[in-house]
């Protein structure tokens, strides 16, 4: 896995960054295509539905681990 990178995106009209390592941020991309929404829309519903202690970096992670983990359990 690589260092974390700052990656750009916009929510709700504003810039915002989030640094995810590559592998995390490929998956993400790979989720929003699934769903066939932008990532920034994406980045939004997550946002929007966070725990507010945790960064949307984290979020993403988190979100990324268990859209994976319900798809490995069928």
């Amino acid at each position: 896995m690589t260092r974390p990178v700052k990656r750009s995106l916009t929510l709700r009209g504003h810039r915002t960054s989030v640094s995810l390592e590559d592998d995390f941020w490929r998956a993400f991309q790979e989720i929003a295509r699934e769903k066939n929404i932008a990532t920034n829309a994406l980045a939004a519903e997550i946002d929007a539905t966070r725990d507010f202690e945790a960064g949307l970096a984290t979020a993403i992670r988190i979100y990324v681990l268990n859209h994976y983990r319900s798809k490995a359990m069928g």
